[in-house]
Formats: structure tokens, sequence, C-alpha cells
């Protein structure tokens, strides 16, 4: 196999409203299973994407959906179309001084229509993917890459088949849309002036269709394993976090839970004491025991302190279910060792609280790696309310106060966004 990198000359400046697809049609000859590559620059040119503007951080804040990290003046942004990349793909070259040029609003429909134009005015059977340059995480140097196609599978799944040695591969998919932007750029080059290439040799790639676009490109936040960028790493952390109250069967991987742990036990704690200690309840047997005993102990409660009928006592223990649903629990004890002992009520309540504080922020730590492992979480109260059947069943020191219970596992659907808090309400200025 073979094939031909071939730049197309003689387009002219893009401006609003040209006929994009018939200067290319006019500027090339184009054969079947031609895929043309071509630069979002004229795509936006054409498509009035062109702004006047004078501050280009207000235009980038306006492409942005989330800054995934910042370094200086330089911000890497999602933008709507879910690319992750320098200044949402605001660009102030190649342009007139005083302007900046937006990314096409939607790069796949541009690629759509392009190819559509583009067929009907030459009779060829072709393939559309617009290209933008990237930076790539690890590595220096720029590269283009597809941000939008039609006509072609932007990815090609090798998973199955057998390499020359006879093993069967497993992982590989490769991004096929990307490899041909890059190469395309090889030709095109940065500032030269020719937005527009052909790759001649690969019919295989062009289908009927126009496809799914390069959405299949764009990893899903649940698998992504850098999602979150540097300094904005702790806060979206934190503030992603949510109360997951329905799970997947899928197993947990108690190395995770570990790992957890030991980001757990980071918390501040007083008197250079260590008053953390996790019990996991890896066994589906052990947790069924204990989440018996604490209904018993519940319902215990509840019908003789509390003086409740049946039907109400089963509507209020039936909030309990989220562990019981969850494939993995962790039972966060209070171990006061090294605590002060004082002869009065007041500062022996205000040792215990200090000692409260600190088994609270690693329960937090411990919730917020738990999220960057992939789990959802929800903390529990209720071993608080019956400690010595949890002692007892789990076969617990006396030393060993549980403060509640933490359901693990993957969600079993994707949470709720929730509005951002501002700190204002929160906040007393002396």
């Amino acid at each position: 196999m073979s094939l031909e990198i071939l730049p197309v000359g003689g387009i002219p400046e893009i401006t609003a409203g040209a006929d994009l697809g018939g200067l290319i049609a006019k500027a090339g000859e184009f054969e079947d299973g031609d895929i043309l590559l071509v630069t979002s620059k004229i795509v936006s040119k054409a498509e009035g994407r062109l702004l006047q503007a004078t501050d280009r951080e207000a235009a980038i804040d306006a492409e942005t959906v989330r800054v995934v990290a910042r370094r200086g003046p330089v911000r890497i942004v999602e933008n709507r179309n879910g690319l992750v990349m320098a200044a949402a793909g605001v660009d102030a070259s190649n342009t007139a001084p005083g302007t900046v040029l937006l990314l096409p609003e939607d790069p796949d429909a541009s690629a759509r229509v392009l190819r559509a134009q583009l067929q009907q005015l030459t009779g060829r059977r072709l393939a559309v993917v617009v290209t933008d340059t990237f930076g790539r995480p690890w590595r220096n140097g720029l590269t283009d890459v597809a941000i939008g196609a039609a006509g072609l599978a932007v990815l090609e799944d090798h998973r199955g088949r057998v390499d020359s040695h006879g093993n069967e591969l497993a992982m590989t998919v490769t991004a096929t849309a990307d490899e041909l932007a890059a190469a395309a750029d090889l030709v095109k080059g940065k500032a030269a002036g020719t937005p527009v290439a052909v790759v001649r040799g690969l019919p295989h790639l062009v289908t009927t269709e126009d496809g799914d676009g390069t959405r299949p490109l764009i990893r899903p936040a649940a698998d992504d394993m850098f999602r979150l960028g540097a300094s904005e790493a702790v806060r979206e952390a934190v503030t992603l976090r949510r109360t997951v109250r329905s799970f997947t069967n899928e197993p947990v991987d108690p190395a995770a839970v570990r790992r957890a742990v030991a980001a757990a036990v980071t918390a501040p704690a007083p008197h250079h004491t260590t008053p953390w200690r996790f019990v996991l309840l890896e066994s589906a047997d052990v947790r069924e025991r204990l989440l018996d005993a604490m209904l018993a102990a519940w319902q215990h409660d509840l019908a003789e302190l509390d003086g409740w009928d049946e039907a109400k006592i089963a509507r209020r223990t039936a909030r309990g279910n989220v562990l019981r649903d969850a494939p993995y629990l962790v039972v966060p004890c209070l171990v006061t060792d090294g605590s002060h002992d004082y002869p009065d009520e007041r500062r022996a309540a205000a040792e215990r609280e200090m000692f409260t504080v600190a088994i609270g922020a690693a329960v937090q730590n411990l919730l917020v790696t738990l999220a960057g492992e992939g789990y959802g979480s929800a903390w529990v109260s209720s071993t608080m309310f019956c400690r010595d059947t949890v002692r007892a069943v789990l076969d617990l020191p006396d030393g060993w106060d549980p403060m509640g219970a933490v359901a693990v596992g993957r969600p079993a659907e994707a949470p709720r966004s929730r509005e951002a808090r501002t700190a204002d309400a929160f906040i007393a200025v002396r």
C-alpha cells in the first residue's frame, strides 16, 4: 500500500460567506476515494467566526465550559464540543490585527456540508476532515488533529485481530483521522497559506455515510484518567464529588480503596496523633451480618424508644438500603489514643470535638480520592447510633468508635448537576 499527500494550492483569502466548497473544487483535481484535510481557519472564516476583539481573554471565556489547567497566562480548557485545548481554539494568528478567530460552531456539521457540496461539484466519492493544531500532554511540539469529519470512520479498532506473531490484540484502537490530519499538515505548513491537502491512496477508508464525525475521538469524562488539571485538580475533585446512592454490580478494586485510605490518613489531627482506623468490609457475608444486626438495633430503637408502628419503621429503615446495595463498605473509626484528660466537662468536650474534626477530615479525603479513582460513595451515619452492635459484629476493640459507614461502588447513573455555590452566605468577616 502506498499513498500520496498533495497540497491544494490557489485558494484565495477566505472571507465571511465565501463559497468554500466551490473554491476548493475549483482549486484541485480529485479522484474517487480522496480524503480532504481542511484547516479549520478557513472554515471559520467562511462561517463568519471572525470577531473584532481587543480582549482575547474575554473571547476565550465565552468559548470555555471548563478550565482544565492554568499555567501563567496559558489556559487549557474544554470547549462546548468537548475539545480540550489551549485557549479554547481562539486564534489570533493568520488573521488581521485586532481580530480573533473562533473554531467552527460545529466542526462535524461543517465537514458534512462541505463534503456534500464537494461531492456534488466534483462527482467524486470523498471524505472531509476539518483539522486544527493541538499541543499534547507530556510531549513538546504541536500537531494537527481532526476536530470535524464526514465520510470517514475516525477510529480503527484492531482489537480481536492477530499480529504477525499470532498474538491477539486486546487494546489497540488507532486514531485514523488524527493520523491523517498530522500527515496532511506536513504539506500544508503553518504559514505557507495552503489550508487544504489531499490524502490519496486510502479509498477503503471513505464511507458512503457521513458517519459519527469526531465524537468517538472525545474520551468520555468517566474514562478520562487525566480529566483534572494542575492547580484546579483539588478544587474540582472536591466540588465534583457527589453522594451516590445507586451502584452497579461491578466489584470494587481493593487496591483503590487502600490508596484512598492512604490519602485519608494524611488529614490533620491533634497532638501529632493518628486517630483514624478504617475497617474494610470486603466479605459479602460480613456486610450482611453487620447490616442485619444494625437493622435489628434500629428497629428496636424506633419501636421501643419512639413508639413507631411497623409500617412507619419499614419506611424509615428503607433508607439503609444504600448500604445493602453497595458492593463494598468502609467503616471509619475514631481512636482517641493520645487525647488529653481534663477534669471538667467543658474542656473534655472540646478535646473530643478536636478528634471528631480530624476523623471528618479523613473521611472527606477518603471520599474525594475514591471519586478520583472513578468510584461513587455515600457516607451514612448509621453505625454511630449502634456502636456496641458494630463493635460486637466486627470484633473491634472497645476504643474504636465507628463514625458512620461509607458505601463504595461504580455509580449506576451519572450524578445530577449541582448549582455552584459561592462562599458569601457562609462567611462572616470581622
